[in-house]
């Protein structure tokens, strides 16, 4: 398995790839270690993690969403002077993200992902590789050499502790954030403050996209 080479190619022709999109959309990456850069959004149908505070829950079915080719996604982003392109969900990795990822290199955008890690497989070619894991469903381990960034939505105050379970698990190179959950933040916030100036090897990622009210 390699996650972010460059240099393998799909042994499928691109134009027989095209994938469920909910939403396509060119905003600012709100989140992590790329907040504040301009990236094109490209959100996939498709999850089975079932989060019960997924702020994207009309996501996670795989056939109601529009299906677009790898050609028109990458059209549609072109159109746009940024050059990231972040593969949302859902849970991306449920599809085949060779041929999306390697049209888009070639093309001159960064690839990002974010993903939960719980599929079987784990496709694409990616310059970035954001880790999100949950507590409702195991990752598969393969993914945690290759992690970029590290981010643990906080819930429950239990969810700190468990975040840093993940630490030795991981790519050790890697960027470590906790991000409270939205409608959490008033009772989370002083519990990751706390921890993060006891384990300053740990930032704060907040949805800064929310307070400014974009997409």
């Amino acid at each position: 398995m390699q996650l972010k080479t460059k240099d393998i190619k799909s042994v499928l022709k691109r134009g027989d790839f095209e994938y469920p999109v909910m939403e396509s959309f060119y905003t600012i990456q709100g989140e992590g270690k790329y907040q504040g850069h301009a990236a094109y959004f490209i959100r996939l149908g498709g999850c089975d993690v079932g989060c019960h505070w997924c702020d994207v829950k009309e996501s996670w079915p795989v056939d109601t969403h529009p299906v677009k080719s790898v050609d028109t996604l990458l059209a549609e982003a072109l159109t746009y002077p940024g050059r990231i392109v972040v593969i949302t969900g859902g849970e991306p990795l449920m599809h085949d993200l060779h041929a999306l990822t390697e049209s888009f290199q070639e093309a001159g955008f960064r690839t990002h992902i974010e993903t939960s890690g719980v599929c079987e497989e784990f496709t694409g070619s990616w310059d970035w590789i954001c880790f999100s894991p949950k507590k409702f469903k195991e990752p598969n381990t393969r993914i945690l050499p290759h992690v970029d960034e590290l981010k643990v939505v906080i819930y429950h105050a239990s969810d700190v502790e468990w975040a840093n379970d993940w630490v030795d698990k991981i790519n050790p190179n890697a960027y470590r954030y906790l991000q409270p959950e939205w409608s959490k933040q008033a009772s989370m916030n002083p519990l990751i403050v706390d921890f993060v100036k006891a384990n300053p090897s740990w930032q704060i990622s907040v949805q800064t996209h929310k307070f400014l009210q974009i997409p």
